[in-house]
């Protein structure tokens, strides 16, 4: 699966989640850092994570389907994981929203948080 792909699919699942956050703020190239430690040496966050990215590729397959009530599940599923993750996964999903993914920041990011799709592997 694209690894931009996943990056897409989880940030359009925290949408709900990070709806709970206080207030959105941008996001840094220091807070995706952070993010991806905290979920590369915790081997239970990795889990989760990798079912997360998981749960990206049945909703891929869904959409393909048109199965909008196994697509709203799964989504449901993937936020109820996106919050075992952390708040700071929360607030830097939320803060993705407000970042271009085609500027430099944004691609870093996304570049960053790939080094994550590399830990299911496998």
């Amino acid at each position: 699966m694209n690894p931009k792909l996943i990056v897409a699919i989880l940030m359009i699942a925290a949408v709900p989640v990070c709806a709970q956050a206080q207030k959105p703020s941008t996001v840094t190239k220091a807070d995706a850092q952070k993010v991806i430690n905290i979920i590369s040496g915790d081997k239970a966050k990795t889990r989760i994570y990798c079912e997360i990215a998981k749960l990206g590729a049945q909703i891929e397959q869904a959409d393909q389907k048109n199965d909008a009530k196994k697509t709203d599940e799964l989504y449901q599923r993937m936020d109820e994981l996106g919050t075992k993750l952390g708040p700071e996964y929360v607030s830097l999903m939320d803060g993705l929203e407000e970042i271009d993914p085609n500027s430099p920041d944004g691609q870093e990011i996304n570049s960053m948080l790939e080094t994550l799709d590399k830990l299911c592997a496998g």
